[in-house]
């Protein structure tokens, strides 16, 4: 999971809106055509992955080529180009890879239409997953596939500038009011406390800190529009306005990891991905990670998943559910971990995870308490103008800003 892989929403509405539209046509993944007969005997599975780099590819290659030998199937791992236009392309038309990565933010889109096989029952042990990752990936009370792996919110300081600016151990923020506090300590010595990104990526963890969603826990229905809500924006509004935190254009940054690594602030808001991101344009970089601060209503994070999709029309869906339960042993995910830097979603490889990364405690940590993304169809509108209304936060209304999304989600699910 990137920062890169979250500025996509232009691209995959198209390919959503072209895959709803030849459904609606009469190309339902639903039809029981000749196609989609089962092949009892070895398959030769196609598996699309979006892989974050050269060591995901190998990794996920290494591990299919590992199952076909023993399984007596054949098994080809092409990384897409750009995974959600080619998914998008190859179910529309009729052609989908057996096995293919699915994000959260996507998942809903695919299964509302019936291309994805719904088969999370059919994995071993599927209450091992964390429960956030299953409800992520839970579609009219349908488990569909397996969560692949997860990245979760947490905070970042950087301890050099933390000295600089005379804190220590104490100032570190568990609630709002201290993270009030030491921003204001920060301010006063001349830095920016907090870079913090400009979407509902990462400040919709505040929305959940303070017992509040987007939308009702089914996805059926908008709730943005809320008391809860509107307190959390209000509170980020006010970072804004008192210059407690600035969104990384401000800081003439493409995003929160970048700002944080060229030193612009103190303190950002990102998930594991920044680790190697940091590593790698930003190694001298010093920094510790701890959970986010906890609301009124308690702690609050946002996480962010893929699941492995297994097509409707695929002819092996049998083997390709083997497929994906190797691919989610907890001894597959802790090599997957330890590779290219993945979180394993299986509980019970936590205590394994942690001993090999102690530095990702907090991440980890964040699976008890966090939210996933938008799980509804025909939202990618819908959550850019929402992301366009908190871009303007420092200026806008946040009652009004949560009122136009309950009021374009509304009718987008058809309420």
């Amino acid at each position: 999971m990137t920062p890169r892989s979250l500025t996509r929403a232009a691209a995959a509405g198209l390919t959503a809106a072209a895959l709803l539209a030849t459904t609606a046509c009469g190309s339902g993944f639903d039809d029981d055509s000749s196609d989609m007969a089962q092949s009892g005997g070895p398959a030769n599975l196609q598996i699309l992955i979006g892989s974050s780099g050269d060591a995901e590819t190998k990794a996920v290659q290494d591990a299919a080529a590992k199952w076909a030998s023993s399984s007596g199937n054949q098994a080809t791992v092409t990384p897409a180009q750009d995974l959600t236009q080619q998914l998008g392309q190859a179910l529309a038309g009729g052609t989908p890879p057996d096995v293919f990565y699915v994000d959260a933010a996507r998942f809903a889109d695919y299964a509302s239409v019936g291309a994805l096989e719904p088969y999370g029952d059919r994995i071993s042990n599927p209450d091992d997953f964390y429960d956030s990752l299953r409800t992520t990936f839970t579609y009219d009370g349908k488990l569909y596939c397996a969560p692949k792996d997860f990245s979760t919110l947490a905070l970042q300081i950087n301890t050099d500038l933390w000295a600089k600016a005379g804190l220590t151990d104490a100032d570190v923020p568990t609630t709002w009011e201290q993270l009030t506090a030491t921003a204001r300590k920060i301010k006063a010595k001349g830095q920016v406390p907090l870079a913090l990104g400009d979407t509902r990526d990462r400040i919709g963890a505040f929305l959940v800190q303070n017992g509040g969603w987007l939308l009702s826990s089914d996805g059926k229905r908008p709730t943005a529009d809320t008391p809860e809500n509107e307190a959390a924006l209000t509170y980020v509004k006010s970072l804004l306005t008192e210059g407690l935190a600035r969104y990384p254009k401000q800081l003439d940054a493409g995003w929160s990891g970048e700002a944080f690594g060229k030193g612009k602030a103190v303190m950002t808001i990102e998930g594991n991905w920044i680790k190697g991101a940091l590593q790698n344009d930003f190694p001298n970089v010093k920094y510790t990670v701890v959970e986010l601060p906890a609301g009124p209503k308690g702690k609050g994070t946002l996480s962010f998943t893929q699941c492995w999709g297994i097509a409707a029309k695929s002819k092996y869906k049998d083997q390709a559910i083997k497929f994906v339960e190797a691919m989610t042993t907890g001894e597959q995910q802790m090599t997957f971990a330890k590779a290219f830097g993945v979180m394993p979603s299986r509980q019970s490889v936590r205590d394994q995870y942690t001993t090999a990364f102690p530095a990702d405690k907090p991440f980890i940590a964040g699976a008890a308490y966090a939210q996933g993304p938008v799980n509804a169809p025909k939202m990618d509108s819908v959550v850019g103008d929402l992301d366009t209304g908190l871009q303007g936060l420092a200026n806008g209304n946040p009652k009004t800003i949560l009122g136009n999304f309950d009021k374009n989600a509304k009718a987008a699910l058809g309420g």
